[in-house]
């Protein structure tokens, strides 16, 4: 799918009749939006900035470039009084988000040398300049009326941390809605046999997020392994070595066949131009597949780490968790909970298979397990604890109603023993105790497996579920 980049919509509105009335108002309030363009080109480079808009004539031309050029958000900088009829006809063509930014040019205006001012139309020229507050409340009366989503910032165009970097989550989020928009997510395999919550109505992944998936078998991983060079395997077995802290005994034979898996993967991911991928593969006696899947751990764990999130257990719903999380920049490693430290009041949530090592504290181990507890064969797989500090959990839960929610907490992953598996494993507190976390985050219904990140960045994700119209529940 062709993907030329997040791209931000913005346009200024005004009064075309103040323009004669009031000397330099129309360059003043057009040197506002070029400031604001080149605030927003820092967090997004791709801006289309229709101008100032201040007749209908340009309201609909504004709207054809905004759908010409294919905008994911708009952004309607308020720099004066201006008519709705002027303001409607642009976001209706272009029908994207639209972020109001009613933005001041200072912190206050300067009374006294307003006051002092012999010229009466001047004072009324310099009293429009900060005028963007007046008609808001008649565009958000419009947009209400007439079906049209928006949300308002409300701030300063300069000195304004507060005010920029609310603007800076609205563009990461709008960007995130485009990744996923794009992306392809292969699906390899089949559903764990009886793990009935994480089966998902695959055309409400679609319906919600976007993107393609595309269904993969695990003869085609096969084919690719049977096609890896013994240098490719062998440069790969370096990177294993240069990545991960390689325990002593993993054997070289492990070793080698999870680097042919690894190579087979990455041609498996640029043959369908993957994103993010699912798996899982309950085995049937069939070697070659058996031993592909037994091997996949380490080449998953690289793939993740490097934006293209993998989710075992066929775990689709996760797998777009994981990916929103990569999206903004906090990781994503599959995980669930699976112990309580009442004493310690913390949560142990962990995974066997792949993690996400660039959010790892410290190196990743790899450890050989004789046996991968309720699947297919034995081989290497990793060992990592989330890096201490906040954290965010995201899952992507069906409800009982068939559509797609958004549920997010945010804790800390904190230091203390963990259990030495060969498996994922942290520790997490919570605001609310472990105790309370547990039960509420049950209560909404989500499949057993989340995704984890770095960071708080739960608000970033209500942004997230606004632009892509999805429930967001926040448990703390």
């Amino acid at each position: 799918m062709k993907n030329n980049g997040m791209k931000i919509g913005l346009f200024g509105i005004g009064l075309d009749t103040y323009w004669p009335q009031f000397d330099g108002l129309k360059e003043r309030l057009e040197g506002y939006v070029l400031q604001v363009q080149n605030k927003l080109e820092e967090i997004n480079p791709n801006v289309v900035n229709a101008g100032l808009v201040d007749t209908i004539d340009k309201a609909f031309d504004a709207g054809k470039l905004f759908k010409t050029e294919d905008v994911d958000i708009i952004f309607l900088y308020v720099t004066t009084y201006a008519l709705s009829s002027t303001v409607l006809p642009v976001v209706q063509r272009a029908k994207v988000p639209v972020i109001i930014l009613n933005l001041v040019p200072e912190a206050a205006i300067d009374y006294s040398s307003f006051n002092a001012m012999s010229d009466r139309t001047k004072m009324t020229g310099e009293w429009l300049a900060y005028c963007s507050a007046c008609p808001v409340p008649e565009i958000a009366n419009v947009f209400k009326r007439t079906g049209v989503k928006f949300h308002q910032i409300t701030g300063m165009l300069h000195n304004d941390p507060e005010c920029w970097n609310e603007i800076i989550q609205w563009v990461e989020a709008a960007k995130v809605a485009h990744t996923m928009f794009y992306n392809r997510m292969g699906c390899m395999g089949h559903y764990y046999s009886g793990m009935l919550d994480i089966y998902t109505d695959l055309t409400q992944q679609y319906a919600h997020f976007g993107g393609h998936i595309e269904l993969l078998e695990v003869e085609e991983l096969v084919s690719h392994r049977k096609n890896v060079t013994e240098e490719e395997a062998q440069l790969r077995v370096t990177l294993f070595q240069q990545t991960f802290d390689v325990q002593s005994d993993c054997t070289a034979e492990d070793l080698l066949n999870s680097a042919i898996t690894s190579v087979a993967l990455d041609k498996l991911v640029e043959q369908h131009q993957l994103g993010s991928m699912a798996y899982y593969y309950k085995g049937t006696g069939n070697i070659e597949n058996e031993n592909a899947i037994a091997s996949i751990i380490l080449g998953n764990s690289l793939l993740t780490a490097n934006g293209i999130p993998v989710a075992g257990e066929y775990e689709i719903k996760n797998a777009q968790a994981m990916k929103i999380m990569d999206g903004f920049g906090a990781g994503g490693s599959f995980t669930e909970y699976y112990a309580m430290d009442f004493a310690a009041d913390v949560v142990l949530m962990g995974h066997d298979g792949p993690g996400h090592i660039a959010i790892a504290e410290g190196k990743t181990k790899v450890r050989p397990l004789g046996v991968y507890h309720g699947k297919v064969g034995s081989g290497l797989s990793v060992e990592m604890s989330v890096k201490n500090g906040p954290v965010t959990l995201l899952s992507v839960v069906e409800s009982d109603n068939g559509k797609l929610l958004l549920l997010v907490a945010e804790g800390e992953s904190v230091a203390g023993p963990i259990l030495q598996i060969g498996n994922t494993n942290s520790r997490y507190k919570f605001s609310i105790g472990a105790r309370k976390f547990v039960n509420d985050w049950n209560s909404h219904g989500p499949a057993h497996h989340c995704a984890v990140g770095v960071g708080n960045i739960s608000s970033k994700i209500e942004k997230l579920g606004q632009l892509l119209n999805m429930e967001v529940v926040k448990v703390c």
